[in-house]
């Protein structure tokens, strides 16, 4: 039983508005993991005052680029040491199969190199010369932090969604307020150890796990400058309403609705064994899953095999166990909203190939959902336009490429997707038309240089390397005699 019943606010441990506490529970067997103190609108205040003072009278802001980075540098660092313990938490806590969250423990650091590396390089003062040769004056372009940032971040990959924002805050000179799931409260408040130990100033950083009123709350907040938020779209509308009444700056990581284009001549033993993980990575609760499957009609049946015999032997069960591929759904109502979509699909008239609306034989203690695929599906039904968030697959059959661009962008989403093909060039050339702010050819990894973000319903603004970094300074030009 791991017990936090204080918050960690502005840096330090403090007793709570409220005593308040929840019930960390396994999504495996319901059995209580943990207990955490929870905050309310009364310790928002607290830790955006914190947070204000910080930015506005502390030497956070005007701490040297590299000093800022030399403390980024040691958070990672204590990451890194405890990296097995935070795989571990996770996945007790959100019922991520523990192949998953060790497996994205390197990935955590490189996205913490790319930062690093564009804070390195960063332009953070740069002089411009005049475009007019006889003038007597110069620019010379500062890029200064925003203020105090509200990070808001969702339960499916909580370390991944917090360092994503909270490494280029700190590096641009902010301070920062981050606001995690309830489900959440064990490994987020393990962050807020490690935080705790990298030598921040007081008030810079404080960690909440709160409910979604709580949340609200701090968006809302005059304090606030600016608002970075990670979750579903429906969400995401509601914050930028809120943050475009007060001005706040605002960026997005909203949901998606990825397709995969298998072209006809694929290589369809590399197109499955990258879509065991491109398409069912997390459970299936993930933002960037690639859940459409869009085959030629010339191989369609063909990939629908493969892919039924994909899904049907992924190992379902306990997310400790080593063998396990597809752990429980995060919640009760989570597991209950996607066995709801399966019967969807299956009302709609798709062809259920495999799996269904039920429990897997001597898991129902646990929140589980057996791995469904659909076949004959029309890109019209709830199915292939709505973000499920669990193992379920959707394939859906075009005529040729054009047909298959209009089948991938005709969604409101536009956040992940890939090409499959054994011609690289084009795959490319489908790739650059689909409407998408990432797209993997071939399997590729995302990369954490690039900007990562969605078009569309999927976000605004983008994560990631420079321009990820970017996102969290303001422009300021000063003109000065030449």
């Amino acid at each position: 039983m791991i017990t936090y019943d204080q918050l960690f606010i502005g840096g330090e441990w403090a007793t709570p508005s409220s005593d308040q506490q929840l019930d960390i529970v396994s999504p495996h067997d319901q059995s209580v993991l943990g207990r955490a103190a929870q905050a309310l609108p009364a310790d928002v205040d607290r830790a955006v005052a914190a947070a204000r003072r910080a930015f506005d009278e502390g030497p956070w802001p005007e701490t040297p680029p590299a000093g800022r980075i030399a403390v980024v540098r040691r958070l990672t660092e204590l990451r890194e040491q405890h990296a097995d313990e935070i795989a571990a938490l996770i996945s007790s806590e959100n019922g991520s199969a523990l192949w998953f969250t060790k497996a994205g423990q390197p990935g955590l650091g490189r996205q913490a190199a790319a930062y690093l590396k564009a804070a390195e390089e960063f332009g953070w003062e740069q002089t411009l010369e005049p475009s007019d040769p006889a003038s007597p004056f110069r620019s010379v372009v500062r890029r200064e932090p925003i203020g105090v940032v509200a990070a808001v971040i969702p339960w499916n990959s909580p370390f991944s969604a917090a360092l994503a924002k909270i490494i280029p805050a700190l590096l641009a000179g902010n301070t920062v307020v981050l606001k995690v799931s309830p489900e959440n409260s064990l490994s987020m408040n393990f962050l807020a150890r490690l935080l705790e130990k990298t030598g921040l100033p007081e008030g810079v950083v404080s960690v909440l796990p709160a409910d979604r009123g709580t949340s609200e709350h701090l968006v809302r907040h005059a304090d606030v400058d600016k608002v970075a938020f990670t979750g579903s779209t429906r969400a995401g509308r509601r914050i930028a309403a809120l943050a475009g009444d007060q001005l706040k700056r605002v960026s997005l990581e909203l949901g998606g609705k990825s397709a995969a284009v298998v072209l006809p001549d694929a290589d369809l033993d590399a197109v499955v064994a990258g879509l065991k993980f491109g398409s069912l990575l997390n459970n299936g609760e993930s933002c960037i899953a690639q859940t459409r499957i869009l085959a030629p009609r010339s191989r369609y049946e063909e990939v629908v095999r493969a892919l039924a015999d994909l899904v049907e032997s992924l190992p379902v069960g306990a997310p400790d166990d080593d063998k396990t591929f597809i752990g429980p759904m995060v919640r009760r109502d989570q597991q209950q909203r996607v066995l709801d979509y399966i019967r969807t699909g299956i009302k709609e008239g798709a062809r259920l190939v495999t799996g269904g609306p039920h429990v897997p034989a001597g898991l129902e203690k646990g929140f589980y959902v057996t791995p469904t695929l659909f076949a004959d599906v029309d890109n019209s039904m709830r199915i292939a336009q709505e973000e499920i968030f669990g193992p379920v697959l959707v394939v859906i059959a075009y005529d040729d490429e054009d047909d298959a661009v209009r089948i991938a962008n005709d969604s409101e989403f536009g956040l992940s997707g890939g090409v499959w093909s054994a011609d690289e060039d084009r795959a490319m050339a489908v790739a650059r038309r689909i409407r998408s702010g990432t797209v993997t050819v071939n399997g590729a990894p995302i990369g954490f240089d690039g900007p990562f973000g969605g078009f569309k319903a999927s976000g605004l603004g983008r994560e990631y390397g420079a321009v990820g970094l970017g996102t969290y300074t303001e422009y300021k030009t000063v003109t000065v005699k030449a």
